[in-house]
């Protein structure tokens, strides 16, 4: 099992340096069609948005290095998240746009060793390493979430929940807004909150 241990320094680094990123305009709006992809999975299988239609559909953007991913791993909130949403037939899409480099994890083994070793619920790990994906959607942090209903329209982007810490000990007392805005559009509600402020460390795309 891989070791992604993170110092309390670096822990510092991270909260400072990727709190709130900032990076060109999203594409993708809420209210409208979600943007179309296809990327490999961690297994090398091709996914495409297309194979989920008429279902809802969450994207997770993750970064095991980050410390606001390992706060909502680590405590299995996101993971509890993750189960109780495909439990009620929603495909889950981890991602990830990080550029890849010589750091273990943004290897697809490496990263479905990781998925593995938390217990993660994900319908399917993308690599996204060229950041098409990403920039379609303009995901800025990590996490940073998406969903799709069955029409294949945005209902919602933003944070995971309202506590835009590193702390886990402050999950508890969150709104976890993806099961909110989960409940509300499986229900056939509109979303009562569809855009949220995302938070988390900043996605280094490729500069390729």
């Amino acid at each position: 099992m891989l070791n992604f241990k993170l110092t309390a320094a670096t822990l510092a680094a991270f909260a400072t340096l990727g709190f709130v990123a900032t990076s060109a305009s999203a594409t993708a709006t809420v209210g409208q069609p979600a943007p179309a992809f296809s990327v490999s999975d961690t297994s090398g299988k091709t996914v495409t948005l297309a194979d989920f239609k008429g279902k809802h559909v969450v994207l997770e953007w993750v970064n095991p290095g980050c410390p606001f991913v390992v706060k909502h791993y680590s405590s299995a909130n996101m993971q509890g998240t993750q189960k109780e949403a495909t439990a009620k037939g929603v495909v889950w899409l981890a991602v990830s746009s990080t550029a890849p480099d010589a750091t273990d994890y943004k290897k697809p083994a490496a990263l479905a060793s990781w998925m593995q070793s938390q217990k993660a619920a994900a319908t399917a790990t993308l690599m996204d390493d060229n950041g098409k994906v990403g920039k379609a959607y303009g995901a800025r942090t990590t996490p940073h979430m998406y969903i799709i209903n069955p029409a294949g329209t945005l209902v919602y982007a933003g944070g995971i929940d309202d506590k835009p810490t590193s702390k886990a000990s402050d999950i508890p007392t969150s709104r976890n807004h993806v099961k909110a805005a989960l409940a509300e559009t499986l229900a056939g509600k509109p979303v009562t909150q569809a855009s949220t402020q995302p938070y988390g460390c900043s996605v280094k795309y490729s500069s390729l």
